[in-house]
């Protein structure tokens, strides 16, 4: 007998002054801050690869989705290294964290969904908003922001990214 999912199980992870909560099985590892390539006319947002295990991975700054202060990495700043969906097909991504916290369960019914205003955040990037503690987790839909928009990797979208900033 199966039962619905009544919690999500989570990754938090800071951003800046944020708590963010990634799904946890969609976490493969959690790296300690590597060397990092980068690639030239690319946007902010991946705007470099790191080797994992031998594999060419792209390393995205969520901050940059988010409109976050950008700081330098510290010894708490990891990598997160995620299986994403992008265009139906699943591929392996890192992204940046302030922090990661632990892992934890998020009631479902704690969820709710983003409202479309007094956010600092753009809306369509997040999936919901969890209650624990008596604070806030931000639920970044984590699809959305890989293939938003489709040619995010262009140069004019990059323009598009520092002129909105």
């Amino acid at each position: 007998m199966s039962t619905p999912a009544t919690s999500m199980n989570a990754l938090t992870i800071r951003l800046d002054d944020e708590l963010f909560a990634v799904e946890a099985s969609q976490v493969r590892e959690i790296l300690d801050l590597v060397p990092i390539t980068e690639v030239p006319n690319t946007p902010a947002f991946v705007g470099g690869l790191i080797n994992v295990r031998g594999r060419v991975v792209p390393l995205a700054d969520l901050r940059v989705m988010f409109g976050m202060e950008r700081p330098e990495p510290d010894e708490d700043t990891r990598i997160v290294v995620m299986e994403v969906n992008i265009g139906g097909e699943p591929t392996v991504a890192g992204i940046l964290a302030d922090k990661v916290h632990d892992v934890t369960d998020i009631e479902a019914a704690s969820i709710e969904e983003a409202p479309k205003v007094g956010m600092r955040w753009r809306p369509e990037f997040v999936k919901g908003i969890g209650k624990r503690n008596g604070g806030f987790i931000i639920i970044p839909d984590m699809e959305r922001i890989f293939e938003t928009p489709g040619d995010r990797n262009s140069p004019a979208a990059a323009s598009e990214e520092r002129s909105a900033l």
